[in-house]
């Protein structure tokens, strides 16, 4: 067994602390690697929290983990010491459903494992996720990072950039298209980056007119302030896509309404309630509304090389571990451009 330090809740009521614990040993199929960056998203705060149910505790967070290997075992063949390497969501599969074989291991038919608040494939051993020092996960589930990015920027591309990135490339969108992303925020400013570097024009929908300069600096075309009924008529029936990124509760059927015939609302965003949703909005135009989880990996993969070539890194604020419950509320308070990050050399 492997000694590990980080940070854990032990229960729903309780911040983050250090915790230490142990990782498996290194296996024949095993790749080990010292986590060096780690980015904070917002699920991991409804994981502590269990917003969500079937919170396993102690709970250890973490799913955008970039570092270096520092052990492979027997039989690795896709690493060696001293690679950069990195893990998003899932921590293992089990390889032999439809959906695996398709390298859609997100909707595996069995259960995935996902890296914290999850089971391994044995059903038995808890996951433990990034805000640690070190992580032991099976090649197959190890992606390899570029050293033309910075690697603490690149940490949030392993959800926040595969959760945009993945539905754009599903629908075809590129040149020619209209693409709306409402919300800007961690998923909201990688779908920007992602929209422009297909060739899209590209719209930020957003309750917050001083973020204007901010989606333009991103590369956005144009800017909607929502709550500004002007403004919002202007774009009436004009999008071919729109990217929904808002967790909190919003009206759907107001942005239906701007969307073009055959128009599609991609939902990656998870309300804590269920949407009302009124069915002519769809019916008299041929609309689509569809929900995207992730990418698997060899898609992962795709996204992270597409970003090397492209030189596509997410906007982040660095932050010391100890002060992540600081960190936590401040993004509630949609305090952060656009990622927390976690330095991993602060974790004493």
């Amino acid at each position: 067994m492997i000694a590990t330090k980080g940070y854990a809740v032990q229960d729903a009521q309780s911040d983050l602390a250090p915790w230490n614990f142990e990782r498996r040993a290194v296996g024949p199929h095993d790749v080990q690697f010292d986590i060096l960056f780690c980015g904070v998203c917002h699920s991991d705060l409804h994981q502590i929290k269990d917003d969500w149910g079937g919170a396993i505790f102690p709970m250890v967070p973490g799913h955008e983990i970039v570092g270096r290997v520092v052990a492979v075992g027997s039989h690795v063949k896709k690493f060696k010491i001293g690679d950069l390497a990195g893990t998003g969501c899932l921590v293992d599969s089990c390889r032999t459903c439809d959906n695996c074989k398709e390298g859609l291991e997100q909707f595996c038919s069995n259960g995935f494992s996902a890296t914290y608040n999850g089971m391994e494939q044995d059903h038995k051993t808890p996951t433990y996720g990034g805000y640690s020092n070190t992580i032991v996960v099976h090649e197959d589930f190890v992606l390899h990072i570029s050293d033309k990015l910075d690697l603490a920027a690149t940490a949030p591309l392993l959800c926040a950039g595969i959760t945009t990135y993945s539905p754009l490339k599903f629908l075809g969108v590129g040149k020619g298209h209209k693409l709306a992303v409402l919300g800007l925020g961690g998923l909201g400013h990688m779908a920007v980056k992602f929209g422009v570097a297909f060739g899209a024009e590209v719209t930020v929908l957003s309750t917050s007119p001083n973020k204007e300069s901010d989606a333009k600096k991103l590369g956005a075309h144009k800017f909607v302030v929502t709550s500004d009924p002007i403004q919002l008529q202007s774009v009436t029936g004009y999008f071919d896509f729109i990217v929904d990124t808002v967790s909190a509760q919003h009206d759907i059927n107001k942005y239906i309404n701007l969307l073009s015939v055959k128009g599609t609302h991609v939902c990656i965003g998870v309300p804590p309630a269920a949407y009302e949703l009124y069915p002519a909005g769809l019916i008299f135009g041929r609309k689509s509304i569809v929900g995207s989880l992730i990418g698997g990996l060899p898609e992962t993969q795709e996204m992270l090389d597409f970003c090397a070539v492209n030189n596509i890194t997410s906007d982040i604020e660095l932050i010391d571990i100890k002060n992540i419950n600081e960190a936590y509320d401040r993004m509630v308070k949609g305090d952060v451009r656009y990622r927390f990050v976690i330095d991993m050399k602060t974790l004493k």
